[in-house]
């Protein structure tokens, strides 16, 4: 199928869109002030070690200390009995070590870290503290994977300490860019290891490629079509770093230099706010409720308006199959990760739900990030994990409500009438003014001067004070103060 790349650049923030046949499938969203850290190395200094959770928290002059566990430490697991070393025979407090961010800061979570290193080229990733040499899973053809071993291993020297995992785009690589990825591989590593001597604990070593570099790197294929840039700036940079690195996709870089903005001409606009809501609508008529909490993600499918078939147990299974693609696309689109329940609507028929869940896996095979998903339970629920290295979407661009502090609901404004009530009661009880002041919305405000002004007149009455009203016009429904006049 084919794909275009759509990169829209701005001095505070670049954004991927990724469109197959028409429909965005992917987005990515770098700031400049909040740029990703994954795949940074810096020089940690190790703050606390906890044995009882066999982990560590390290410095890494981030404002929350970074979390590395015992899996995550390459020396524990170099024994011949396969059992890890236990975290505090390796580390101390005050210890200085190079380190890798695996995957960002999410939420409260400071980054976690891992001690073997991991370089990424085109082609090739390199893994200077290992020797071996592995195949990208996504080969699947033994007799081809075990001829690019041999390729890789003929272009290493006798004595290479350092070892490669071969990345699915070096299948159609010759041996010249196989050998230049290489090469520039282990100038960067150099570089670490010359800073790491140099430079001061908590100093970052190693800096990732930025977004737009990245998806030079990592997301374009065979199926890519074009790779569009709105900032002639941007792609003159980029084209001179294609030049030197990955020469072949040159020709698919194209600067746009349309009068409409490069996100709206293909809709990417309308995506994202489709993107960030909780419903999504189906073509047949049903329709998706995304659900994104700390803990999970859920997603339920309901029929909606959907009465098609020839009986109803046909108009479910095809709701069902038309969800499984959807929610796919939503996983990708939203960047989704994390424990993920999916509530399809109830099927009786086995084949039915066998035939769901085999649609759920093929649309899921597109996906780049790692996925795991179960059977249906006892439930009827499909439990699944989707691997997460970096913020939602949601997380990216929104924040908390103030209003409902993130809980997707307010207080209505008689539950706030009720509440300035017992409020005022207290504060006659403690204080003796000569007026009480209510300030607050003007939904509440206009509750207590008609259905629930006689509650007010009562308390009134029952302190024996004078009670003001005075609308704020700034506050939000469940906002309010009482004032002692």
């Amino acid at each position: 199928m084919s794909e275009d790349l759509l990169i829209n650049i701005t001095p505070q923030e670049t954004r991927v869109a990724l469109v197959i046949q028409g429909a965005v499938q992917e987005l990515h969203i770098e700031r400049t002030h909040s740029r990703g850290l994954t795949g940074n190395v810096y020089l940690g200094k190790v703050v606390r070690v906890l044995p009882g959770m066999q982990s560590a928290f390290i410095d890494i002059g981030l404002e929350r200390a970074a979390f590395l566990h015992v899996a995550d430490i390459w020396e524990a697991r170099s024994g011949e009995s396969g059992n890890l070393t236990p975290i505090e025979k390796m580390l101390f407090d005050g210890q200085v070590l190079t380190v890798q961010v695996i995957k960002d800061p999410i939420g409260s979570k400071g980054a976690r870290l891992s001690t073997q290193i991991s370089i990424a080229g085109r082609m090739l990733v390199y893994l200077p503290q290992d020797n071996h040499i592995g195949i990208s899973q996504k080969i699947e053809n033994e007799a081809e994977r075990e001829q690019l071993r041999s390729r890789l291993q003929s272009l290493l020297p006798p004595d290479e300490k350092g070892g490669f995992i071969v990345r699915t785009v070096a299948e159609e690589a010759s041996d010249a860019d196989m050998q230049a990825d290489i090469d520039y591989l282990r100038k960067i590593w150099s570089a670490i290891g010359a800073a790491a001597r140099s430079k001061p604990p908590t100093s970052l070593l190693y800096q990732d490629l930025n977004l737009a570099q990245r998806v030079l790197r990592d997301f374009v294929n065979d199926e890519t079509n074009a790779i569009f840039v709105d900032s002639r700036e941007n792609y003159l940079a980029l084209s001179e770093f294609s030049s030197a690195y990955m020469p072949k996709e040159l020709a698919r870089l194209q600067h746009y230099t349309g009068e409409r903005p490069l996100f709206d001409l293909y809709g990417v606009e309308e995506e994202i706010l489709r993107a960030l809501g909780r419903r999504v609508d189906l073509k047949s008529g049903g329709y998706l409720i995304v659900d994104q909490t700390e803990a999970m993600t859920t997603i339920d499918v309901n029929t909606g308006g959907y009465v098609g078939g020839r009986n109803f147990a046909d108009t479910i299974f095809k709701t069902n199959l038309e969800a499984a693609h959807a929610i796919a696309r939503q996983l990708r689109l939203r960047n989704l990760g994390g424990i993920i329940i999916l509530d399809f609507i109830d099927m009786e028929n086995a084949e039915h739900r066998n035939a769901v869940l085999a649609e759920l896996k093929k649309a899921l095979s597109r996906d780049r990030t790692k996925v795991s998903v179960s059977s249906f339970s006892a439930l009827g629920l499909v439990e699944m994990t989707r691997k997460r290295t970096r913020e939602s979407l949601a997380h990216v661009l929104c924040e908390p409500c103030p209003a409902c502090g993130g809980r997707g609901q307010v207080k209505t404004s008689r539950t706030i009438c009720y509440e300035i009530l017992r409020e005022l009661l207290r504060e006659a009880k403690q204080f003796n003014p000569r007026e009480f002041r209510i300030l607050a919305s003007q939904e509440v405000v206009d509750l207590f001067l008609e259905e629930e002004s006689q509650h007010l007149a009562m308390l009134g009455d029952f302190i024996g004070k004078k009670i003001s009203l005075q609308v704020e016009t700034s506050y939000h429904q469940e906002q309010y103060d009482v004032i002692l006049m």
